[in-house]
């Protein structure tokens, strides 16, 4: 048996189990190895079967009889059957979707089972999927364990399961892989030194423990060993995409302070001091003579945007490295074409002449206006309009795209469109990358190192998505960082209030005060379409439709709602949020497509139904929406479930100064594996775990930049260097 091998090849798989296995991402042996348990459950008391009862997780020991397969329920679900015996009693054992195990036990061994207690409608009692193993007598402590050897093995794992495979069946598959001897053949690419260092176990010892822990003790230091190797690859690739990107050649740009201090006071708001320090940081990044790699993460509403409308001046006014006076280019990067145009339309009103100018104005003296362009991939392709400077007008594709490849447009906004062969820049020398962890890792390349040929161009990425300093150390390892962590002047902290059933109607009252004052409102639900309950058993959770025909047939009769989601056509999407903005829609019902790209200064109220469904980092990027003007703003969350757990989750946003606090509270609260998901970020359960030990973070970069210092190439670490190329191929990270 080889780590390889698929797992067909060595197991019996009915069709059951093969979409089960597919479901859970596993296909070969080594999938099943590194499939970790979830928790671990703990038989330490060892039960007499006449002391067994309901609601028990127990172990027990006897003799096996009866193993018997069958169907049931309407002969849709295949069963076995035994029953065990001991000196105190008889019980039966069922397991569910696994037939086959009655055909691995010989009648009448003595075994060895644990699971759950449970009764029929008769009242007796059976044990429900149990695990079980064969023994060669019967201790009077706990018996085996997975590996044969006598000891007090008290905890059994339980596994991230779906229907048709259930963590009985990891554990036999488990067993077979282990006696095949496979461990033997593994070698460690964590190299030994840094293994004493740290107090790690080895690789076969860590798959042992992990599997089959004799205490909690050998579990945690199994979850530590794993959870410290991946976040340490993850440092060495980081670390290495660091090194080589300060290698490279990049614009040198010198700015100039007066233009900036000229530009920066068009603005009718002084910028914060937080603001200022991420300019100042950027532009002593631009004169260092290597490509910038810079995220900039702040909370919705910090300002992130002036801050990249500042180094998209200072590259476009500045004389570089020898060229031409104009010559460099902006790409911006956006997810959504809602927060294209957004920005398309605020950078027209930026980088426009002043109204009524005098004629030493220094903003033309710094190179303003400055042609603007928008492109996304409905077609969407815009430009300043000559006749009206703040408006913009519709341009062919091949005209934009010609400007573009000539100069005369030195910045360009758009969604992935930008990253089409057909979109040359003449002299790219900065790309700004909004809401960044939602590109591939890809596409972020397309535009590195696919759009110029003679310099890297500097790299400003954004984020609103506040993430614990341990994530960011990990997932943005290769980049700077510069937090904005203060609002603008006159911003007042908005008022969020947990809703409750009996407080529906408050609710809805001060909604109608703040419309009567003639500012807008949200409402934010977890679906767009009703489920058909004849086809589902989901929770009923609210729908966008069904909500917007509520409100106004019951609720705001006298109002307009509109409806947006993310199955509408871009068009219709952008119409409605037109709408919304001038006015002529007062109440917008929206799924979570208003987190990223929606700016309307005229809402103060959000109300987010279905509130225990989204994480906190999401609530709190939701109720930004509000946040965007100096009127008092207000958020509604209600939850369908009404547990204490999700009252105090859901309370933390009353009392969080900022979405920093929320994600560290969040990672605390409901757990790595909850907190982001390891899809998103590429990161394992495991590994996110680590997040929670900023040590160990810390540690893991450390060692990692050491050994990458010491032996880029990693010559002298044969399995390192394996181990970081398979990683690599298998494109883990943001994919």
């Amino acid at each position: 048996m080889q780590l390889p091998d698929l797992l067909e090849n060595h197991f019996r798989l009915h069709d059951l189990h093969r979409v089960a296995l597919k479901k859970l991402g596993l296909k070969t042996v080594e999938d099943i190895l590194y499939h970790f348990p979830a928790r671990y459950g703990d038989t330490s008391e060892m039960r007499t079967i006449d002391k067994l009862e309901k609601g028990d997780t127990a172990v027990i020991f006897g003799k096996i009889k009866n193993l018997k397969t069958e169907k049931a329920f309407r002969k849709k679900i295949s069963m076995a059957k035994a029953t065990i015996e001991d000196d105190t009693g008889s019980v039966q054992v069922v397991w569910f979707n696994q037939p086959y195990l009655a055909k691995m036990i010989a009648p009448d061994s003595l075994v060895r089972a644990e699971g759950k207690v449970s009764q029929k409608k008769t009242g007796e009692l059976y044990l429900s999927n149990p695990k079980i193993e064969t023994v060669t007598k019967l201790p009077f402590g706990v018996g085996d364990s997975l590996f044969g050897e006598p000891s007090a093995h008290t905890l059994y794992p339980v596994y991230p399961e779906s229907r048709g495979i259930t963590s009985n069946w990891f554990y036999h598959a488990l067993n077979r892989i282990f006696k095949s001897g496979i461990l033997d053949s593994l070698t460690d690419p964590v190299p030994e030194a840094i293994r004493e260092k740290y107090h790690l176990p080895s690789l076969k010892t860590a798959l042992i423990w992990i599997h089959a822990p004799k205490s909690n003790d050998d579990a945690l230091s199994a979850r530590k060993r794993f959870a410290f190797e991946e976040v340490f690859f993850i440092q060495l690739e980081k670390q290495k995409q660091r090194m080589l990107a300060g290698r490279e050649p990049s614009f040198v740009i010198p700015v100039k302070n007066e233009n900036m201090h000229s530009f920066l006071s068009r603005f009718p708001f002084a910028p914060t001091h937080a603001q200022e320090q991420a300019i100042e940081t950027i532009l002593a990044d631009f004169k260092a003579g290597h490509p910038m790699s810079r995220l900039l993460e702040g909370d919705v509403g910090s300002g992130k945007t002036l801050v990249a409308a500042a180094s998209a001046y200072a590259t476009v006014t500045t004389k570089p490295n020898n060229q031409s006076f104009g010559n460099l280019q902006v790409a911006y990067m956006c997810p959504t074409e809602i927060l294209a145009g957004q920005h398309f339309d605020s950078f027209i009103q930026y980088f426009k002449h002043p109204p009524e100018r005098a004629k030493d104005d220094s903003s033309v003296r710094a190179g303003l206006p400055i042609n603007i362009g928008l492109i996304t991939s409905s077609g969407c392709k815009k430009f300043p309009s000559k006749v009206d400077p703040s408006g913009a007008t519709e341009i062919s594709r091949s005209q934009l795209l010609k400007w573009l490849a000539n100069g005369e447009i030195p910045i360009l906004i758009g969604t992935h469109s930008l990253i089409q062969k057909a979109v040359k820049f003449k002299h790219l020398a900065l790309i700004i990358i909004d809401e960044q962890h939602r590109f591939g890792v890809n596409q972020r390349k397309a535009l590195v190192h696919g759009k110029n040929g003679v310099s890297v161009p500097h790299l400003l990425s954004m984020t609103a998505t506040p993430i614990p300093r341990t994530l960011a150390l990990t997932i943005y390892g290769d980049l700077d960082l510069s937090l904005l962590d203060q609002m603008p002047l006159g911003r007042k902290p908005i008022i969020t209030e947990v809703v409750l059933p009996t407080t529906r109607e408050k609710m809805n009252e001060k909604i109608r005060q703040e419309l009567e004052a003639g500012r807008q409102a949200y409402v934010i639900c977890p679906r767009i379409d009703e489920p058909d309950p004849e086809k589902t058993l989901a929770v009923q959770a609210k729908s966008v439709k069904e909500e917007a025909n509520r409100l106004k047939k019951t609720v705001f009769q006298e109002y307009s709602i509109g409806v947006l989601h993310g199955k509408m056509k871009p068009s219709l999407k952008e119409k409605v949020m037109k709408d919304f903005k001038a006015g002529k829609i007062h109440i917008l019902c929206a799924t979570s497509v208003v987190e990223v790209g929606v700016n309307v200064e005229n809402a103060t109220v959000i109300v987010i139904e279905g509130a225990e469904r989204f994480g906190l980092a999401q609530l709190h990027q939701l109720r930004g929406r509000v946040i965007r003007s100096n009127h008092q703003a207000y958020c509604f969350v209600y939850a369908e479930t009404a547990s204490k757990k999700t009252f105090n989750r859901l309370n933390a946003l009353t009392t969080s100064k900022n979405g920093f606090e929320l994600a560290e509270f969040d990672l605390q609260a409901r757990g790595p594996g909850e907190l982001y998901g390891g899809h998103q970020w590429g990161i394992s359960d495991v590994a996110m775990e680590a997040l929670k030990n900023l040590k160990m973070v810390e540690a893991a970069r450390a060692e990692a930049r050491a050994l990458l210092e010491k032996d880029f190439e990693l010559q002298k670490y044969p399995e390192v260097k394996k181990h970081l190329d398979v990683r690599n191929s298998d494109k883990i990270h943001f994919e």
